[in-house]
């Protein structure tokens, strides 16, 4: 059985799926991880760019508190 590395994240989303997540359009996202306001994507390779999970979660987290 292969064991997973615990420093790899354990999640990976496409930008669709984090648009589907936090309400934002996808040229939102792009121009706010431009402008270091958004969690950056996982540079795969030259067309796989995929955003950590845990790290959209914790800034969806970090704004709804900001919130209230």
């Amino acid at each position: 059985m292969k064991q997973e590395d615990p420093n790899l994240p354990s999640d990976l989303l496409r930008i669709e799926q984090v648009s589907q997540m936090t309400s934002l359009s996808k040229s939102c996202i792009r121009l706010w991880v431009a402008q270091g306001r958004f969690p950056k994507p996982l540079k795969l390779s030259k067309n796989l760019k995929p955003f950590v999970g845990q790290e959209i979660r914790a800034w969806v987290k970090e704004r709804s508190e900001e919130e209230r």
